[in-house]
């Protein structure tokens, strides 16, 4: 089965990297709902959580926890949602999460969740949100 994201972590996709580690990559998502939104997902093809292997969920979460608060920080939010889709609304057969930084206001749990996503509006302002985070994620 051909994966998008295992096209990514290969290299054979471009993709905006906020995060490339031996288990685990962060990138930014083409499509996202605020700039800044990231994608995390295992180097390794796994569909969903539950078959990602045991040693494998410390060094996932533990990158997805980092890039909160790195979001948080390089998008000046207020806070950070982050979420898993398994199985309904999972565009990609690949587990990831996402990590979207929120700001007070910003209409994504109006009346009803509100999961609008917009494109950049420019290859510039992606790689400013980009860079913004990778400096974030820098010890």
């Amino acid at each position: 089965m051909k994966c998008v994201f295992c096209d990514i972590v290969a290299g054979r996709v471009s993709a905006a990297k906020v995060l490339d580690e031996r288990t685990v990559v962060g990138f930014l998502d083409h499509q996202p709902l605020f700039p800044g939104h990231v994608l995390v997902a295992p180097r390794e093809h796994h569909a969903t959580l539950a078959e990602l292997p045991e040693a494998e969920i410390q060094p996932y979460f533990g990158a997805v926890r980092r890039i909160a608060s790195a979001v948080e920080r390089a998008m000046q939010a207020d806070g950070t949602f982050v979420a898993i889709n398994i199985k309904i609304s999972q565009s990609v057969p690949h587990l990831h999460t996402h990590v979207v930084p929120r700001r007070k206001g910003d209409g994504l749990f109006g009346k009803s969740f509100q999961w609008i996503r917009h494109r950049y509006p420019s290859e510039a302002a992606m790689r400013e949100a980009q860079q913004a985070i990778v400096a974030a994620l820098a010890p």
